[in-house]
């Protein structure tokens, strides 16, 4: 049976603060030594008013830092390249007018193309929102066309200190992130192997396994080169724990977590007791790796609605902010593009953590500023402290970085000149309220119906999936590469049905949800993984009674 859609402003647990990130230092320090060298050139030079044009290139040192390093390198090439492109209209439009209600339209349309591009290529945190702080900044500052070149050029220099920054530790560490994401998938399912498959909270934590397996593989494949011996052990481990997966109750926890410390210790080289390798266990990768990836506009093609909900949320936060006559409208337009998740109920609970954390934060301004204001070397050493601090907190919960942001924020301001600290106060704490309202209320306002279809879509593709290496497991002798393939698809199928799933039930305005069906999908989907994992030969002998018919229905 089916359920109508409930509309619910969930409170419970928003501001609650989770477990850091094991690498929170990394982006945080890669913040510090992106940042400060380019601004304390400028304040050698005496030239911080032009902080704000490198502070574009800096602070590309934040993405990437979950991918290998092959993988990193082309994105941050991108994510540079992308922010100086996003400067570039920013300063143009500047330089040609400065109406005020233009360039909240502007900043409200490259806002939208920010969040769908960060969104359909998956950069990762912290995704559009420091695309749409730069290059809506950038919209108010001051601007003729001759000076535009060297402000891109500061900020294309300052984008390739930071990925030197961001590539760095791999001359240390080469395979860091792969090795990362490999334990965090051991820990997970060793999480799940603790239920047996029937315990108190298996659906959750079989869930999350199959999403870090997933994430783990998808690491390893951006990669590409399988000769590798440390990559080689990497999707070794991987099988390991796709069998766990499948066989939770004969599986042992405790080896799975001594694998992961394993990979998180300090040595470069591994020291691993990994079962013999069976034959048929990574036939299916190359065919992985051989198809083609969708094109990007059928990428963009289903985040057209919340490319429309930023469009819309931005401009009319920002049009409100000016009719209120604050000073920095983009302020609020930040503000309503940083609400923006997958579907309202993620939206809401954003849009309570960006108010708590900007208001904490602008007390926190109130503190520093005494501080910060007693010469312009403690005013950049107060904005690389906050910077690290912003980093370091932010994967706890959003408003809690956002308490360093705000005041950073503020700060950054005054690297052209001084500046009135109540007003700067007042206006952060109105663009704030009325960036999140206004957003919030656009969020409600454009729907999103293409969740139903896209749910509809991902249990077709997870069925089929089901269906396929059902087929398979019903022959006498299927063939080696082909069950291998349908297992790994089959895997990818339902961690996406989980995902779509997820993202449909906090939509408004749409259709009932099958939510049974999506349980029944799941169910027969890891009922069949489980029998596919038999088959191969992979899981433990001691408990398996065999492929039958009720591994392999629906």
């Amino acid at each position: 049976m089916s359920s109508a859609t409930r509309h619910r402003l969930p409170l419970a647990g928003i501001l609650r603060l989770g477990r850091p990130s094991d690498i929170w230092f990394k982006p945080a320090l890669s913040a510090v030594a992106a940042v400060a060298p380019p601004n304390l050139i400028l304040l050698a030079l005496g030239r911080l008013d032009l902080a704000m044009y490198t502070m574009a290139g800096s602070l590309c040192a934040l993405y990437g830092h979950n991918r290998p390093y092959a993988a990193r390198a082309r994105a941050l090439a991108g994510v540079v390249l992308g922010m100086v492109a996003g400067v570039a209209v920013a300063l143009v439009a500047a330089s040609l007018t400065s109406d005020a209600v233009l360039l909240v339209t502007v900043g409200a349309l490259l806002a939208a193309v920010q969040k769908a591009v960060c969104d359909a290529t998956r950069i990762g945190p912290p995704a559009n929102v420091i695309f749409t702080f730069i290059s809506s900044a950038s919209l108010f500052a001051p601007q003729t066309l001759g000076q535009v070149p060297g402000h891109l050029g500061l900020a294309l220099a300052a984008g390739a200190w930071s990925w030197l920054v961001a590539m760095a530790p791999g001359l240390v560490r080469p395979h860091g992130p792969e090795r990362r994401a490999t334990a965090a998938a051991l820990n997970a399912t060793a999480a799940y192997a603790d239920t047996r498959g029937t315990g108190a909270g298996h659906a959750p934590a079989r869930a999350a396994s199959a999403a870090a397996l997933h994430a783990a593989w998808q690491s390893l494949l951006a990669v590409g080169d399988r000769t590798d011996a440390t990559r080689r052990a990497l999707e070794r481990l991987l099988v390991r724990a796709e069998v766990a997966l499948a066989a939770p109750a004969d599986s042992d926890p405790a080896r799975l977590r001594a694998w992961a410390r394993e990979l998180r210790g300090p040595r470069r080289t591994l020291r691993l007791d990994i079962p013999g390798e069976h034959a048929d266990e990574l036939l299916g990768l190359d065919t992985e790796l051989a198809q083609p990836r969708p094109a990007l506009r059928h990428r963009l093609a289903p985040l057209a609605p919340l490319a429309a909900r930023t469009a819309l949320g931005c401009a009319l936060a920002g049009y409100a902010s000016l009719a209120l006559g604050v000073g920095r409208p983009y302020w609020a337009l930040v503000t309503a593009a940083s609400i923006y998740q997958a579907n309202v109920t993620l939206t809401w609970s954003r849009g309570v953590q960006r108010v708590v954390g900007n208001v904490l934060g602008v007390l926190a301004f109130a503190a520093l500023a005494p501080l910060a204001h007693l010469n312009a070397v403690a005013l950049v050493l107060c904005c690389v402290a906050l910077n690290f601090g912003a980093e370091a907190l932010m994967g706890r919960n959003y408003w809690l970085g956002s308490i360093c942001v705000t005041p950073m924020a503020l700060l950054v301001t005054e690297f052209a000149r001084t500046q009135d600290a109540t007003e700067l106060m007042t206006d952060r704490v109105v663009d704030t309220l009325v960036g999140a309202l206004v957003g919030f209320v656009a969020a409600i306002a454009v729907t999103n119906r293409r969740a139903g279809d896209r749910l509809e879509h991902a249990l077709t593709e997870a069925e089929r999936a089901r269906e396929n290496a059902a087929r398979l497991l019903a022959e006498a002798h299927p063939e080696p590469r082909a069950l291998d393939g349908a297992r790994r698809g089959l895997t990818t199928a339902l961690v996406d049905l989980r995902a779509t799933a997820d993202a449909a039930a906090g939509e408004w305005w749409q259709r009932a949800l099958p939510e049974d069906r999506v349980v029944l999908a799941e169910q027969s989907g890891h009922r069949t993984l489980a029998a596919t994992v038999r088959r191969q030969g992979l899981a433990p002998r001691q408990h398996d009674p065999g492929t039958t018919t009720e591994d392999i229905r629906p």
